[in-house]
This record gives structure tokens, sequence and C-alpha cells, in this order.
């Protein structure tokens, strides 16, 4: 087998640095992204309740008109 090769300081030390400045964008991004995806969140949530509050009113709608017609078929065939 073949001992390994000494890798150039140089190489290392670029090899940390760009490592050291992703974890450092990495972070910012995350800082700047946090607050948008948490406005988003409560956006959705506030969406998504008016949606099931707008589909319990038409099941209370539809559910009231099939009891009016059911109420009415009775009455034209008594």
């Amino acid at each position: 087998m073949v001992p390994p090769v000494q890798v150039s300081p140089l190489i290392k030390t670029a090899r940390w640095s760009a490592l050291l400045v992703g974890i450092i964008y990495g972070k910012q991004r995350y800082d700047y992204l946090k607050p948008i995806a948490a406005e988003e969140r409560r956006v959705e949530e506030a969406e998504k309740k008016l949606r099931e509050e707008q589909e319990r009113i038409y099941k209370q709608l539809a559910e009231g008109n099939s009891f009016n017609s059911i109420q009415c078929n009775l009455i034209l065939f008594l």
C-alpha cells in the first residue's frame, strides 16, 4: 500500500477557511429567513382558520338546505 501524501498547508488552510465561511454564511442566511418563515406560518394559520370556518358554515347551510328540502317533500307528500 502507498503511504498517504502530505497535503499542502495552503490547501488545508483553504479548506478550513471555506468550511468556516460556509458556516458563517449559513448562520446569517438562517437568521435572515427565520422571521420571513415565521410570518408565512402565521398567515397560513390565519388562512386555515378562515377556510375551516367557511367550510363549517357551508356544511351547516348544506345540512340546513337538505333538512328544509326533506320537510318540504314531506309537506307536499302529505
